[in-house]
């Protein structure tokens, strides 16, 4: 104990200071904040309550009024669809441009920069954008695809049930294939040249080498990476509220979404708290399952 003190007053364990303080700081605002959310689910909680942490105990009522709710299964399906297509979508389009920007060509490392934007823009910026660019009055899409003839007449996008959903999809697969893209790229850029040197001179063509050499030797980045997709994609908020709101009648609306709506315009806390946990259930989840594929990658 005493060696660890003047560690750290002669300045050698300044860096256990400079991680220590932040992390005692994130656990406990972020820490108590989920634990004031389970104690919501399981509490009666109106608008005279919300500040109190002695409530009307309620067991296993909000989570069976919540399961039992009419609207509860098709926004849970919604949630889905949305993570099953943003992840994949930013996965293969990320994939495809890690490989392409493998090859060296004049301009690529700036042609690779432009891809970055759309990583560091704000989700409420880019919903913007995507607001726009999806209008059904004056969108640069209704627009473009009239003028290929693909179209005859403008499409609201935004406000059809048909296409709400997949609208939102799309501009998040925009928002995240930059990162997905940078990732893969480290993965890639480890793998050892003389595998696929060998591999060539063994007669093996492209899409062998891609499936033998690799998908087996990024395996634990691709785990990693779909666990980190799967957790920004639940935590997706600022799209919705800038492209569809959730509508037309829950056409598009997801579980984080709902949440909101719940707490926050209903002002049914325990019912927003309640499908809270639930998401927090399966990102913790998917946070195992990251952190297991990090240490499989730094052992590998």
């Amino acid at each position: 104990m005493r060696n660890r003190l003047s560690t750290l007053w002669d300045g050698r364990g300044f860096d256990l200071i400079l991680i220590g303080i932040p992390l005692i700081f994130l656990i406990a605002i972020s820490g108590s904040a989920i634990l004031y959310n389970i104690l919501m689910s399981f509490q009666d909680v109106d608008m005279f309550s919300l500040g109190q942490l002695i409530r009307p105990f309620v067991g296993l009522d909000n989570y069976k009024r919540i399961l039992s709710d009419p609207q509860t299964w098709p926004i849970f399906g919604n949630t889905l669809i949305f993570v099953v297509g943003s992840i994949a979508g930013q996965f293969l389009l990320g994939l495809g441009l890690a490989i392409f920007f493998q090859q060296r060509f004049p301009g690529s490392t700036y042609l690779r920069g432009l891809f970055l934007v759309s990583w560091v823009m704000p989700g409420l910026v880019a919903g913007a954008i995507w607001n726009w660019l999806l209008s059904g009055d004056f969108g640069v899409i209704n627009y473009f695809l009239m003028q290929l003839g693909i179209i005859d007449q403008a499409i609201f996008w935004r406000s059809n049930p048909d296409f709400a959903l997949w609208s939102v999809v799309v501009a998040n697969v925009w928002l995240g294939t930059s990162f997905n893209m940078i990732l893969l790229s480290v993965g890639l850029a480890g793998i050892p040249k003389d595998l696929y040197e060998a591999a060539a001179l063994d007669g093996a063509g492209p899409f062998r080498r891609f499936y033998t050499i690799t998908l087996p030797m990024m395996r634990a980045t691709i785990g990693a990476l779909l666990s980190l997709g799967l957790i920004f994609t639940l935590q997706q908020f600022d799209l919705f509220a800038s492209i569809t709101d959730g509508g037309p009648n829950n056409a598009s609306n997801v579980a984080q979404y709902w949440a909101w709506q719940l707490s926050f315009q209903e002002f049914d806390f325990a019912g927003g708290a309640t499908v809270s946990v639930m998401m927090i259930v399966i990102v913790i989840a998917a946070a195992v399952y990251y952190v297991r594929s990090t240490r499989q990658e730094v052992r590998g």
